[in-house]
């Protein structure tokens, strides 16, 4: 049996080597890993990326796949779905780093089949979700930012779009401000000033994201995370 790490970062900003700190930090012995750059996880399929297709080749019953959250797989609903129980079919464990979550096909008893389900859909959902929103809110503040004057753009904020994504994310799911903080390196005032103020958060880190655009990776015309 093996523990493989995938990994899937779409801007400049992420790293690799982040995502496996994490996993490593919440205490997963990794073997192997497995990543993506520059992919976009709401246009591209799993199957479909360069490196994530190779999961389907490499992974047995009884291996273990690691992912920050369920985002890193993808950020469309169905392919989410579609894709976390493929693999608990042929017996694939699935953790996760944040939350600490494990889904498996093992369980017969049908009250933990139920819960583990609503969780695979409801966090495939927010994955989705939040990335059409981040999607919107970047639209919106930049087409703001080109019609109003650019001597200005406002204070840069403190997170990138990675950072702002995991918080929204865990934001979701309950955590509380100190614990995110903990988990992307950013403070606690400014975990609550997103938390408070969501979509001003992606109107600033718009801006700045399209005045910069050298910052991006090359990404699809539909998904700008």
């Amino acid at each position: 049996m093996q523990t493989v790490l995938y990994a899937r970062v779409s801007t400049t900003d992420q790293t690799i080597e982040h995502q496996e700190t994490q996993a490593r930090q919440a205490g997963f012995a990794i073997d192997r890993i497995v990543a993506d750059h520059g992919v976009s996880g709401l246009a591209t399929k799993l199957s479909e990326r360069p490196e994530g297709r190779r999961l389907y080749d490499i992974l047995r019953q009884g291996d273990v796949l690691v992912v920050r959250w369920v985002d890193r797989l993808g950020r469309n609903y169905r392919d989410v779905c579609d894709t976390i129980r493929s693999f608990m079919d042929r017996g694939i464990v699935i953790k996760t780093v944040i939350n600490g979550m494990t889904f498996d096909g093992e369980t017969t008893d049908p009250i933990q089949q139920a819960v583990r389900d609503s969780l695979i859909v409801f966090m495939a959902a927010m994955a989705q979700a939040q990335a059409e929103a981040t999607k919107e809110a970047q639209r919106a503040g930049i087409d703001h930012a080109r019609q109003a004057p650019k001597k200005y753009k406002g204070r840069k904020p403190t997170f990138d779009s990675d950072q702002l994504s995991l918080v929204q994310d865990m934001l979701a799911t309950g955590a509380g401000a100190s614990t995110i903080a903990k988990e992307t390196g950013l403070t606690r005032q400014a975990i609550l000033r997103i938390k408070s103020a969501p979509e001003q958060a992606e109107r600033a880190l718009a801006r700045w994201e399209d005045w910069t655009p050298i910052q991006h990776a090359p990404q699809t015309p539909t998904d700008r995370r």
